[in-house]
């Protein structure tokens, strides 16, 4: 008796991390939030624009990151974009494609759609180039998109 428990203990707690690590893989979570505006008489200017790349051919990103401008706030804006699933993934601006040096933007909000995030207000693209989505549960790279 005991060893069946053993055993049926062993088979829920490989069920559990396995539907932890697998179903990202398998669960898209879509996002569609509208160009940031803080007033209606306010305009969308478009500073910096670059496509993602695929990290490799498992980790996959695509789709486009902007930078606008809404009045005195910049955002970081994905539109079209669409990434490999995974856990714990995260928005960097980085300095390299390794995430040595970074600003974190916080959680990815969905692997698939076009989604804000405000930017800090001293960021520098030109001393923080890339936007990398960064698993950073395991330190691995997803995609990156270089702006100017």
């Amino acid at each position: 008796m005991k060893n069946i428990v053993i055993w049926l203990f062993t088979i829920a707690v490989i069920l559990v991390a396995g539907w932890y690590f697998l179903s990202p893989l398998v669960i898209d979570n879509n996002v569609s939030e509208a160009l940031p505006v803080q007033s209606e008489s306010s305009e969308i200017g478009e500073l910096d624009a670059a496509a993602f790349q695929d990290a490799d051919s498992f980790h996959k990103t695509s789709g486009q990151a902007k930078i606008v401008q809404s009045e005195n706030t910049k955002y970081l804006r994905f539109e079209n974009f669409e990434a490999t699933n995974g856990p714990d993934l995260k928005v960097y601006l980085a300095k390299d494609l390794a995430a040595g040096n970074f600003i974190s933007l916080g959680d990815l909000k969905g692997n698939i759609g076009d989604q804000n995030y405000e930017l800090p207000a001293d960021f520098n693209a030109q001393e923080y180039p890339y936007v990398l989505i960064w698993c950073e549960q395991f330190s691995v790279l997803f995609g990156s998109a270089q702006l100017s």
